[in-house]
């Protein structure tokens, strides 16, 4: 698949005007990004987010009410996030000693430093890494980056913006350095960009069965455009 010469900034606005504007998010702080990460594991973010309001509720956000919880609370909230919640408790309880340890719990700072160290002190924390690290960065304020996740990647990667690679983190770096030129260097843009990617990706661009013939995207698709081809479905 040839690397495309289409405008991810006209994807975008097409993609805004099919779900429209989204609401900026809701967390946006860099420790509490990281629990509600690992607060759960292989859930709907519905169910990630009623585990990680019931952390808030029960126990706290700091790295200090997190310490001080006893075991039992944290294996409760944890079961609300699925499987192997011990593990879990046990990721809790890193995250808040990595951050009082490290990093004196102020991971303000620590983000704001430049990109290659603000993702390598991110990716010192349970289940981090460099998608997980940008996306923290962007939604922090921190980093004007295009962050993006499995189902935004897909997404770009069907468009024809890039090529899938034998490795996620080859695919997830083709994908961004094909667009790199192409970003907005403004964080209302880059952070509407990845939460649309990403819905479309979930809800339209599904990795099985897409729903191709809803999306708003087909005359631009390199992966419908091939589909349609071997399928006989006449014009493209």
């Amino acid at each position: 698949m040839p690397r495309s010469r289409k405008s991810l900034q006209s994807i975008i606005e097409r993609l805004k005007i099919f779900y429209g504007q989204p609401r900026p998010p809701e967390i946006t702080d860099p420790f509490e990004m990281i629990l509600r990460e690992n607060v759960a594991y292989l859930v709907a973010d519905e169910q990630r987010d009623r585990a990680f309001q019931a952390l808030s509720d029960r126990v706290g956000l700091s790295a200090e009410a997190i310490l001080s919880a006893g075991d039992e609370a944290l294996l409760d909230i944890a079961r609300l996030g699925g499987m192997h919640p011990d593990a879990r408790v046990n990721k809790l309880r890193t995250i808040a000693q990595t951050a009082l340890r490290e990093f004196a719990g102020n991971l303000e700072a620590m983000v704001k430093r430049p990109l290659a160290q603000g993702k390598k002190a991110l990716k010192r924390f349970p289940g981090i890494g460099d998608p997980g690290a940008e996306k923290i960065l962007l939604f922090s304020r921190s980093q004007p980056i295009l962050a993006l996740e499995s189902n935004g990647l897909r997404v770009l990667v069907r468009l024809g913006f890039a090529e899938e690679r034998k490795s996620y983190a080859a695919t997830y770096i083709a994908a961004q350095e094909a667009v790199r030129e192409q970003v907005k260097e403004d964080f209302d843009w880059l952070i509407a960009a990845h939460q649309l990617l990403q819905r479309h990706g979930r809800e339209v661009c599904k990795r099985s069965a897409p729903r191709c013939k809803s999306c708003p995207l087909t005359r631009s698709c390199s992966f419908y455009t091939t589909s349609a081809i071997k399928e006989g479905l006449g014009d493209v």
